[in-house]
């Protein structure tokens, strides 16, 4: 295939930070990129039509979650998630690889995929990876995730070495039918391979050159977040970028935290998502220009300011401090909303403040800047 799906069109000096175009066969969308987590089409507590003040314009959905509690024929009877949710944006679809971490879905997994269970009827649900292509397919997402084999951080190297080795034969599977299912599609829906090893870099190396000789769309790192130190992370991302060829979108899966995002886009990654900033603020951590505000504290009680006198979001033009604490004290679902609303607005403004510090050649100084602030 000759056909580049991601162009870059602007890079960092000093850093490997850079910005780029992914084209999609619904649009265009820029990157580095941060996806709020839609798992099940919509982002907790926040409407669809909403995200786009929030200047969200790409979400990741579960295929795999969708497919246990929905008729996903119907999804594309209708043309698509994107159509099905009203959301205007690009729409990122998982495998459920991750599920294997979920102590209530996940049985075992063989060569042929994943037994998984039910937790609404408790039945039997085997996964295959050509089984879940034809899923995400269904879904018309405009970028698919392969099916992987995710190992936890505390298991043994041996458990880990099996998981890739899960992983690329999987990855096979998925790029063949993959490929199959759109031989003659002009519109083709674009297909990560996802990266596992842990923090062995001998077998993430394995499994990055086998991924590579496949040719995917774009390169996704998997099984991060899950205790590993900023330190392994980083040498990791560092080993994708030193075999990766340019003009392939790295996805940095499962990092939601600001400061760990922006060392990320330092070191060359280009789309990041996580359930965290928005966990976060409904637990009533909240991000700020001034680093973080544990809203609960007793001192806010009466704190008549906005969360972030310098932040432009609806929450800060019109509500205090003083009330969304009282609304998440009390457990109020609109105060979830606002303090979630608030996260993402502050998150999608950092992406983009971002591009413009790699535009003007600055992203060094405004990453110190961050890491001051969050005294990281």
């Amino acid at each position: 295939r000759l056909k580049i799906m991601f162009k870059i069109i602007y890079k960092d000096k000093k850093t490997k930070a850079r910005i780029g175009i992914l084209e999609t066969k619904k649009g265009n969308v820029e990157t580095p990129l941060f996806l709020p987590v839609a798992t099940k089409t919509a982002v907790k507590f926040i409407d669809n039509l909403r995200l786009k003040e929030l200047n969200v314009n790409a979400l990741i959905s579960n295929a795999f979650i969708l497919s246990l509690i929905f008729d996903v024929n119907f999804i594309k009877r209708i043309n698509g998630i994107g159509r099905f949710m009203n959301f205007h944006g690009i729409n990122f679809t998982d495998s459920g690889g991750f599920q294997m971490y979920s102590k209530s879905l996940y049985l075992s997994s063989n060569d042929k995929g994943i037994l998984f269970k039910n937790p609404i009827n408790g039945e039997k649900i085997f996964m295959s990876p050509e089984e879940n292509m034809k899923l995400q397919l269904k879904l018309n997402s405009e970028v698919a995730m392969c099916l992987d084999s995710m190992p936890l951080y505390e298991n043994s190297k041996k458990e880990i070495q099996e998981a890739v080795r899960k992983t690329i034969l999987w990855a096979k599977k998925c790029k063949e039918v993959h490929d199959k299912l759109q031989k003659n599609k002009k519109k083709r829906q674009l297909l990560f391979g996802i990266t596992q090893g842990g923090i062995y870099k001998d077998l993430r190396e394995k499994c990055i050159k086998e991924l590579l000789s496949l040719d995917f769309d774009g390169y996704s790192i998997g099984g991060f977040g899950l205790g590993e130190t900023r330190n392994e992370e980083f040498k990791i991302i560092n080993l994708h970028k030193k075999l990766i060829q340019e003009n392939k979108p790295i996805y940095l899966m499962g990092i939601g935290d600001p400061v760990e995002i922006l060392e990320a886009i330092a070191r060359g990654c280009d789309i990041f998502d996580s359930r965290m900033p928005t966990k976060n603020a409904r637990h009533g951590t909240l991000f700020t220009s001034k680093g973080k505000l544990k809203i609960l504290n007793k001192k806010y009680e009466k704190d008549r300011n906005p969360i972030d006198k310098k932040c432009n979001c609806f929450v800060c033009k019109n509500y205090s401090i003083a009330y969304i604490r009282f609304l998440l004290k009390e457990e109020e679902p609109v105060g979830k909303e606002l303090a979630s609303s608030h996260n993402l607005y502050y998150l999608q403004n950092l992406i983009i403040e971002s591009k413009n510090a790699i535009r003007k050649k600055q992203f060094k100084k405004f990453l110190g800047k961050i890491k001051i602030i969050y005294k990281n």
